[in-house]
């Protein structure tokens, strides 16, 4: 999509886009959005100060979004062959500052390594995983490894797909909406400083989900406990183009 579409379609966004022009594009390929609610004892005490943990209807939620990057480029610039496209994997929450809503990350696992070490300049918790994205029949099949720093294993294997053909927006109002209609990232480096990133993308377009989890261990290894292994939500998004502003300290 011509980009400047993109930009003119804002009536879904919570509030302003940010000043000055997007510095990066990425389009993200064949998502899983999965969600658990958890206690908000479990992820009170990895919000850095600063940062309000979001509650819906009381309830703290923990997501886990698997999916592959293509087109990655920076603006000016076509994308670079072997660095433009890669699969990653977000382990995220809900958070607020100054009455504005966003997503603060606990990790976001790469298979491109200097992707990882690009985005850890900007004080993001990139980490370099072994990854995989294939197909079998018509499920995707994901899997993500690496070690965290206690050297104990955080892994994602599953198989997933749209479960039907109808594609939707989610509803203002409703839990869905809460959890996918974000539009900052929050993040904190090692001395508690803040920053905020601002994206941009059109309204979700997401399908019902089905997923056969093998393995996960991505929530244990930031010490997070999840109610069930399956997730109490989940949704398919074939495609979202998203526009990035620089990171910025707040």
């Amino acid at each position: 999509m011509n980009n400047q579409e993109i930009i003119r379609c804002r009536d879904h966004r919570p509030f302003e886009l940010p000043e000055g022009p997007w510095v990066m594009k990425q389009v993200w390929n064949k998502l899983l959005l999965a969600h658990w609610p958890v206690r908000q004892e479990e992820l009170l005490p990895c919000i850095p100060d600063g940062l309000e943990l979001d509650l819906w209807e009381g309830k703290a939620w923990l997501s886990l979004i698997p999916f592959y990057i293509t087109g990655l480029r920076v603006r000016g610039t076509p994308p670079l062959p072997w660095l433009s496209r890669f699969a990653e994997l977000n382990v995220r929450t809900y958070v607020t500052r100054g009455g504005k809503p966003g997503i603060f990350f606990f990790s976001l696992d790469a298979e491109r390594r200097l992707a990882v070490e690009a985005a850890r300049l900007l004080h993001l918790p990139y980490m370099y995983a072994r990854m995989s994205v294939g197909r079998k029949n018509d499920w995707i099949t994901y899997r993500s490894e690496r070690r965290d720093k206690r050297g104990r294993p955080a892994v994602f294997e599953a198989l997933y797909r749209p479960a039907a053909e109808r594609k939707f927006n989610a509803l203002p109002g409703t839990l869905l909406h809460w959890l996918t209609e974000r539009y900052r990232l929050y993040a904190a480096d090692g001395a508690g400083r803040l920053y905020a990133g601002d994206i941009h993308h059109l309204p979700w377009e997401l399908q019902e989900a089905e997923l056969r989890i093998s393995r996960n261990t991505m929530t244990e290894a930031h010490g997070i406990h999840t109610p069930s292994q399956q997730p109490a939500l989940i949704s398919f998004a074939e495609q979202q183009e998203t526009l990035f502003w620089p990171i910025r300290r707040i």
